[in-house]
């Protein structure tokens, strides 16, 4: 399959790499690995098409249309044509996938109407959502034919769509209602939810409440309040997301590592709070996930 250096769909001069798992007409679908770890803004950017980018490890920031916001492995963006992006890489390798889409396309999916004729979206996916993405990776790495693969995209398309509509409003869209006229408030509040969603990301599942407020000089009450506001969700499920994305990418290895050893190496309690957790959010025990993730298939 083809691949690419500089070809980041974000940025088209940024160094990274890609590779186009497959183009059934209207629709794309690639994998891309950023492996700088920059500061430095890139130059802003005019998107050309839409497009779908789903996080899958590392974390790095984006500025849309002069918003500046973090992204990390739980994150969904939908872009518009016309939209300015910029990116960073404060904290090393981020990897997504990217979805292009033409807008006859979108315009045939029952819910593609709302992102032809408004904006964007800027948040994150859900648990399942994210196990379909990684399913749906896996299939086009393992080789489909040209009516499976289009079927595919557009199941998924719609899957993404679907979900997006029925948010009417990203996360922490509320929160210049709550904190009124006082947008350095909101601003701030954005900061330190962003710098404990990187905090956690980079570091181990070991930190409890208490160490990530002090980490972000705040307390373990406003941390959690001004937290849940901005992102729509608990730090407790944030880190449980995160912890459920590490879990997948161990079980998809082929070393067969033990659940139990998988369990401690996560921040589990033991083998079966490893097993009730993944119930929770995907769904699916642990071995079952391994197998799913070994056949890249969900039937």
């Amino acid at each position: 399959m083809p691949e690419g250096v500089g070809n980041d769909p974000r940025q088209p001069t940024g160094s990274c790499r890609q590779r186009v798992l497959g183009h059934p007409a209207g629709i794309s679908i690639s994998t891309v690995r950023c492996g700088v770890e920059s500061r430095r803004w890139t130059a802003p950017t005019v998107l050309l098409r839409y497009r779908v980018d789903l996080g899958w490890s590392g974390a790095y920031r984006r500025r849309i249309n002069g918003r500046t916001t973090f992204s990390d492995a739980t994150s969904l963006l939908l872009t518009r044509p016309g939209d300015e992006m910029q990116v960073s890489h404060p904290l090393g390798s981020d990897t997504f996938t990217s979805l292009e889409i033409e807008p006859t396309v979108l315009a045939e999916h029952r819910d593609g109407a709302r992102w032809l004729a408004t904006t964007g979206w800027d948040g994150t996916s859900d648990a399942p959502l994210d196990l379909a993405h990684r399913m749906l990776v896996t299939q086009f790495r393992r080789g489909l034919d040209p009516f499976e693969m289009a079927e595919r995209l557009h199941c998924f398309l719609g899957r993404v769509l679907g979900f997006v509509n029925a948010r009417t409003e990203p996360p922490g869209a509320d929160l210049g209602r709550v904190v009124g006229r006082r947008p350095a408030t909101a601003a701030a509040h954005r900061r330190l939810a962003d710098r404990a969603r990187e905090v956690l990301t980079v570091r181990d599942f070991s930190l409890t409440l208490d160490q990530v407020a002090r980490e972000v000089g705040a307390s373990p009450h406003h941390l959690s309040r001004v937290f849940q506001r901005v992102t729509g969700s608990t730090l407790t499920a944030y880190r449980n997301r995160l912890r459920v994305q590490a879990v997948l990418d161990t079980l998809a290895e082929a070393d067969g590592r033990p659940l139990r050893a998988v369990a401690a190496e996560h921040g589990f309690a033991d083998q079966a709070h490893l097993t009730r957790v993944l119930r929770e959010h995907v769904g699916h025990p642990p071995a079952r996930l391994r197998r799913l993730l070994a056949q890249g298939r969900t039937d």
